[in-house]
């Protein structure tokens, strides 16, 4: 019997990318499987990432929807992946929804990109195409919670709750007789929808992210973003609230409803703008309806805020490019929550010139992004090959980050019933890693490290 090992093929160093290689006796399989986003050398790994071996693969995990920990899944099976899926059913109802848009935004982006000329390739690719992604549907294998699941021989997996968005998962994998979690995306204690992660079980190895490694969250501060409505409103602008389309758009509708509904901002059009937000609000509606175990009683407060704020769905093209100048008072919920692709692009390209507007952005910002460098304060951002001047109000609203801090992580950790021997700090920029790990060693006393991109180790 040889030793089982773990390989960090992503997200280590950087925020996106999450992937991990596990090798044993039965042979290998990922958990996560994720885009890099940001600068263009990381968005440069998506073509050149080590991927395992794609077609020796027998098995991914994936902890949840977002783009970073599915969105390369459609490449492996481009490179031969053939195995199976496995997930929540709401994760896999919501990697549906996400990879779908994900390859209409690639293979739209290489269309301007060939069109425009603003590209150094020729012609400029998508990397993955629609019937990619029809491929990997097919290879989805969905599991409850708390039901362990064979992956290969001498390997399964346990999914328990993250509390981070709809479906997401922690992950306990017992692999030739050894135990590690890994966090994914782990979620705070307070989500407005979600309940609290499940506790850490015993386990010799953890992975653990560190987005939010080296800082804590303010206390809540909903005075800002009811603020910043009043000012744009107040001058004849429009609000434009780059959102992520899964959990974030719900979260932002939520927060407006209580505004308008408590007389803290008047009462305007509100729109949604993302054939993909639109999508995963159905799945949160259809669990709220079915009283999903996972949602809090007050979840409910979701459907209200559709129904009270009367939000206006935008499906067409033709409806979106309308908002792009919206003429009157608004508000405009849109995808991508970092700016990096999607229709938000397109209003950021009309609206961050006039002074009378806000962007509002309510979620992490990864490095590279467009909203990086608006939260940043950079006065002007390319779009489509040009660079647009950046004239509007730009607000920072950290109340909707649906990220575990520095000190709700460790908290997380210490509800481990024994001390692993070591813990493995990823999914964070390199101070943030850096920091996690050091508070891990100070205040729990575990040996933590920072491991580096490829690096293998032993899980005995």
């Amino acid at each position: 019997m040889t030793s089982p090992t773990l390989t960090f093929l992503g997200a280590a160093g950087t925020v996106t990318g999450s992937r991990f290689r596990f090798r044993g006796d039965g042979g290998g399989f990922l958990v996560d499987a994720g885009l890099y986003q940001g600068p263009a050398e990381l968005r440069r790994r998506n073509w050149d990432a080590d991927d395992g071996g794609a077609a020796d693969l027998a098995a991914v995990v994936v902890s949840h929807a977002h783009l970073d920990h599915c969105g390369y899944l459609p490449r492996l099976v481009r490179d031969g992946f053939a195995g199976r899926i496995v997930c929540t059913p709401e994760t896999a109802e919501l990697v549906a929804i996400v990879l779908r848009d994900s390859a209409h935004l690639q293979e739209e982006d290489a269309r301007l990109a060939n069109e425009h000329g603003f590209s150094k390739h020729r012609p400029a690719l998508p990397l993955y195409d629609d019937e990619d992604v029809e491929a990997t549907l097919r290879l989805l294998d969905p599991v409850g919670y708390d039901e362990p699941t064979a992956l290969v021989a001498g390997a399964t997996v346990t999914l328990r709750p993250a509390g981070h968005i709809l479906g997401s998962s922690t992950v306990l994998l017992e692999v030739d007789d050894q135990r590690v979690v890994l966090s994914g995306d782990l979620g705070r204690p307070h989500h407005p929808l979600l309940r609290p992660p499940a506790p850490v079980p015993a386990a010799g190895t953890v992975v653990v992210e560190s987005t939010y490694g080296d800082r804590t969250h303010a206390r809540r501060r909903p005075e800002v973003l009811a603020a910043a409505l009043r000012r744009t409103l107040g001058r004849g602008g429009s609000v434009l609230v780059p959102a992520f389309a899964v959990d974030r758009t719900e979260l932002v509708l939520v927060e407006l409803r209580r505004l308008v509904a408590t007389g803290q901002v008047p009462r305007v059009p509100v729109y949604v703008d993302s054939p993909m937000a639109l999508a995963t609000l159905e799945v949160y509606r259809r669990c709220i309806a079915e009283g999903s175990p996972q949602l809090r009683p007050e979840a409910h407060e979701l459907l209200d805020a559709l129904d009270e704020l009367h939000v206006r769905t935008v499906t067409d093209a033709e409806g979106s490019i309308r908002l792009n100048r919206p003429g009157s008072p608004c508000i405009v919920v849109s995808a991508s929550g970092m700016a990096s692709g999607g229709r938000v692009v397109h209003h950021l390209a009309e609206q961050l010139p006039d002074p009378r507007n806000c962007v509002v952005l309510t979620g992490y910002q990864a490095i590279g992004t467009r909203g990086r460098q608006l939260l940043d304060g950079a006065r002007q951002v390319k779009i489509h090959g040009r660079y647009v001047p950046v004239r509007a109000e730009v607000v920072d609203d950290s109340d909707f980050s649906v990220h575990a801090d520095a000190d709700e992580l460790l908290a997380w950790l210490a509800t481990a019933p024994e001390p692993p021997r070591t813990v493995y700090v990823v999914h964070g920029e390199a101070h943030g890693s850096a920091e996690l790990a050091a508070r891990i060693d100070a205040e729990l006393g575990w040996p933590a490290v920072v491991p580096q991109l490829g690096e293998v180790v032993r899980l005995d």
